[in-house]
């Protein structure tokens, strides 16, 4: 436990992260306040009698039900902070495309009306923690056959119909993805990843200006035991594996060899609190993944293995605007600034997840629903 640091906020502290946070803060002797709205599309309707995620933590946190986008309830929720850990945001890729005054009014707005607090609110907030995205890189790095850096802009939509999906250069030729590191350039492709750069552009900035300390971490993506099941619009193993239960089928979009750098809930818990304690992290960004690139086909055959199905897995060829193809993190700086490597392989975490989902009621699939919502606003192409 850091000596200066005692009281800790998190906004987003009932989430799935964010609750796992919390308690393994508490269990450092932290005391800790959570903000949060219980959002219903992450907790389901009557959170405070059916959450999980909510009643995991219910009694052991001051908790605050509250919105980020206002003003008195996050007044109310810095008072007496010694930190904060910003994880309250919208979070869906796809969805976003959409949704941009909702993005916007949360992901940003909501995070300056924060940072607008701790100018003009007299406070004890001496580190600030921002959960940032994989997403601001957009389609990361990758190398030409001369070994010569590249960073692609998104792909050619009239190309991935015709099942073109890798990821070639002015010339053509295929592009070999990389380990994308903190200097990488910063290009989102999609309205996610647009507000989540200028979340950490505005941390930066303003804590600066005003003497806290700040981190910024980029998840890859996060999973594992306790993530929503109830929500279509992220997480492609709850998304995944209420299909398989609902004895549907798997789509599988593009080719089903788009990669994801994976990393358990607990191994980004352990990164975070380390973040959070840790001189060496201060005013640094930093990557939180394990650097392994697994194919969404490898996640679906997975799964299907361990839930002992006999599932169809159909490579679709559909596609969304706004998903990248690779990204998987460097971990030069996370294993140097936090000390610190992932312990949870891919295969003990899926393991685990699907132990823990065959023990919940099994939920109804919106994945049609969301997938419909997407293809009326063109962006999911066949």
């Amino acid at each position: 436990m850091s000596h200066e640091i005692k009281n800790i906020l998190i906004t987003g502290g009932a989430g799935f992260i964010g609750s796992k946070l919390a308690l393994s803060l508490i269990n450092k002797g932290y005391s800790v306040t959570v903000l949060d709205c219980l959002s219903e599309q992450i907790h389901g309707k009557n959170p405070e009698a059916n959450s999980s995620l909510f009643k995991s933590i219910s009694g052991k946190v001051n908790f605050i039900k509250g919105n980020i986008c206002n003003r008195k309830e996050i007044q109310k929720a810095v008072e007496g902070q010694d930190a904060i850990v910003h994880l309250a945001a919208e979070t869906g890729t796809g969805q976003s495309m959409y949704e941009i005054e909702k993005y916007a009014n949360v992901n940003i707005s909501g995070t300056a009306l924060l940072l607008d607090v701790l100018v003009n609110q007299k406070n004890s907030v001496k580190k600030f923690i921002l959960a940032s995205s994989r997403a601001v890189y957009g389609e990361g790095k990758y190398i030409n056959s001369k070994s010569e850096i590249v960073y692609p802009e998104h792909r050619n939509w009239d190309e991935m119909r015709q099942k073109n999906f890798q990821m070639t250069d002015h010339n053509d030729e295929i592009l070999e993805a990389v380990a994308t590191d903190e200097e990488s350039k910063l290009h989102p492709t999609s309205f996610y990843g647009i507000t989540k750069l200028q979340q950490e552009q505005m941390v930066k900035l303003v804590c600066s200006s005003i003497g806290i300390d700040f981190v910024i971490l980029r998840y890859q993506n996060v999973f594992g035991v306790g993530q929503s099941l109830l929500n279509p619009y992220t997480g492609i193993l709850s998304v995944f594996s209420t299909q398989i239960l609902n004895g549907k089928n798997i789509n599988v979009f593009e080719d089903g060899l788009p990669t994801r750098d994976f990393i358990n809930v607990d191994d980004t818990v352990e990164a975070t609190v380390r973040s959070l304690e840790m001189a060496s992290a201060n005013n640094e960004t930093i990557n939180i993944g394990t650097g392994i690139a697994t194919t969404i086909l490898t996640v679906a055959g997975l799964l299907s293995q361990n839930y002992q199905k006999n599932t169809e897995i159909n490579i679709s060829g559909d596609f969304r605007i706004g998903d990248i193809r690779h990204n998987f993190a460097d971990l030069s700086k996370m294993k140097k600034l936090l000390g610190f490597e992932p312990r949870k392989t891919f295969a003990q975490g899926i393991a685990e997840f699907t132990e823990w989902v065959l023990n919940q009621p099994v939920q109804e699939s919106n994945f049609e629903r969301s997938m419909q919502e997407l293809k009326s606003k063109g962006f999911l192409k066949s």
